[in-house]
């Protein structure tokens, strides 16, 4: 395995080891496709550790059946890896299903209740908070309890989150920031999703 080399060795007090299986808060956010594809990679790295996963889907509906979710139960229920469980908050998309924003809010604050206990149980080592960005973006959850809790999770408890227009102070906390930037996109030129890329 490539061993890559830090450009700066803090004075924290820290052995090499104990600084290199720190738990980390990871944020993919940005405008560009692959947020949650490239975190639902990562649960595959976790898988195969033998992490228990954890994946919440905080805006997508319940209803949608994604790629990823059908592949890492059948991975989960192989026995060969980690566990995965997976948790559906959202009842669709709030900026086209205006009528139910009022549940989407409610469902929303009931998902990161469950992982706020789920966190303080330690029941799994990697979470996918996935579009999780969203709920604090528009003011459903308050950014400044979930840094909290992301602070003073117990364990080794690694937390990955997704979407668009992540909060500056999430994206301050985060130990890994990607931002996701579009330089080109079917989309634009009229073509929809498909099977095998966008689900």
């Amino acid at each position: 395995m490539p061993q890559g080399q830090p450009s700066v060795v803090p004075d924290d007090g820290l052995t090499t080891r104990q600084r290199r299986n720190r738990p980390l808060v990871v944020v993919h956010t940005g405008i560009g496709k692959g947020k949650s594809t490239a975190a639902f990679g990562l649960a595959l790295r976790a898988w195969n550790q033998g992490w228990p996963i954890g994946v919440f889907q905080f805006v997508k509906s319940a209803k949608w059946k994604v790629g990823e979710e059908n592949a890492l139960r059948v991975l989960g229920a192989s026995g060969e890896g980690g566990s995965v469980a997976w948790h559906k908050m959202g009842e669709g998309w709030s900026w086209v299903q205006r009528g139910r924003q009022m549940d989407n809010e409610e469902k929303a604050r009931e998902g990161w209740e469950q992982v706020k206990r789920d966190l303080a149980a330690e029941t799994y080592r990697l979470y996918v908070l996935d579009e999780f960005a969203y709920p604090m973006h528009w003011g459903w959850v308050d950014t400044d309890e979930v840094i909290s809790v992301l602070r003073d999770r117990p364990g080794t408890q690694h937390v990955v989150i997704t979407g668009r227009n992540a909060p500056e102070k999430l994206v301050d906390f985060a130990d890994l920031v990607t931002d996701m930037s579009k330089v080109k996109h079917p989309m634009d030129v009229g073509q929809k999703g498909q099977k095998g890329i966008e689900w």
